[in-house]
């Protein structure tokens, strides 16, 4: 047998040790689970899962993110009625129905109950809540093809799919989950609101430049597909502790411009991956439940290792919000700071 290089020695340790995990978890929750034990399942050392995993929250949220259940599949609707419904029948999908919630399914309704009881944390998921409903009002409006901003129906629709999930694991058999299907068909009928932010008459504006532009490859969460950065447009890195401030990169933009956020984190093995879960767990929902046609206009680089921040020179911070207007392969523009995301997108 071939003898592995590093590279696939580190993949194979760190897949031993996530499948353990999942085990671990499944059958204690995240409680009562120990990092030793997952080592002794995993047939490891303590400090081979440490050097692989920040901590246990850490370990918990890579199991979700890198694990994750497919939601069921269904058509696409074609209305934002049909839509709704269909993006809640995948996420519903997913809860564990059942008097058992330790399950691999089970774990989603763990992670706001165990993983969020400290500040930092939860300002994170706060934040990243905004960037989900953002994504999916998005949606909402291309597949309504709507002239009002659908972003506050997403918001009640995420609360009420979100309060489902957290009942099915605290009380499971209490109502019936598969009720929110109707209740979020029936939000798709929201009046829409528009975009009118008070601070933004204020925010000062970008800065010209004139500099190279050269990103890294990147991944779009958005669509599961390579992102080019190198599109024009504007590319918006924002921490994890910054992330409702991409919407203002879209209201702002030109018609036709590419807009990116990169998100970043001083704390990428738990903030980075707190994000990385919501994200993914939304868009998993959103790409089965809505036409390709209808998927938010925005891409989304979960720039765990800072390479679009360094590119952008500026370090991966939780506060980071700097922003850069790019055309033709040069930075043309940029803003940093408060509202740096809608100065470079109108600059």
């Amino acid at each position: 047998m071939a003898r592995l290089n590093r590279a696939e020695q580190q993949a194979l340790t760190r897949a031993r040790v996530l499948a353990a995990a999942q085990d671990e978890f499944t059958e204690l929750g995240f409680r009562d689970a120990k990092v030793d034990r997952i080592a002794e399942r995993a047939d490891l050392t303590r400090g081979a899962v440490y050097s692989n995993f920040p901590s246990k929250l850490g370990l918990f949220l890579a199991v979700l993110v890198d694990r994750p259940g497919e939601p069921p599949q269904g058509p696409p609707g074609e209305t934002p009625a049909a839509a709704l419904g269909a993006f809640a029948r995948a996420w519903i999908g997913r809860l564990p129905l059942s008097q058992e919630s330790r399950t691999p399914a089970g774990l989603r309704g763990l992670v706001l109950a165990e993983a969020l009881a400290d500040d930092r944390l939860r300002q994170a998921f706060a934040q990243a809540m905004q960037l989900d409903a953002v994504l999916l009002g998005l949606a909402l409006e291309e597949v309504g093809l709507s002239a009002t901003r659908q972003v506050r129906a997403a918001e009640q629709a995420l609360t009420v799919l979100h309060g489902a999930g957290q009942l099915a694991a605290a009380a499971p058999g209490f109502a019936d989950p598969w009720d929110m299907v109707g209740v979020c068909r029936a939000l798709a009928a929201h009046p829409g609101d528009t975009w009118d932010p008070p601070h933004l008459p204020f925010v000062p504006p970008a800065t010209a430049a004139d500099a190279p532009w050269e990103p890294p490859a990147a991944h779009d969460a958005v669509t599961g597909e390579p992102s080019d950065l190198g599109r024009d447009g504007v590319v918006a890195v924002l921490g994890a502790h910054r992330l409702g401030a991409a919407e203002e990169a879209v209201r702002a933009a030109r018609p036709g411009d590419a807009v990116t956020v990169a998100v970043v984190s001083g704390d990428p093995g738990e903030l980075g991956r707190l994000v990385r879960f919501a994200v993914d767990d939304l868009m998993a929902c959103v790409r089965a439940a809505f036409p390709r046609r209808a998927w938010p206009r925005l891409a989304v680089v979960l720039d765990d290792a800072g390479a679009v921040a360094a590119a952008a020179g500026v370090p991966a911070g939780d506060g980071t919000q700097t922003a850069v207007r790019v055309a033709g392969g040069r930075v043309v523009a940029r803003a940093d700071g408060y509202g740096a995301a809608h100065a470079a997108a109108s600059a």
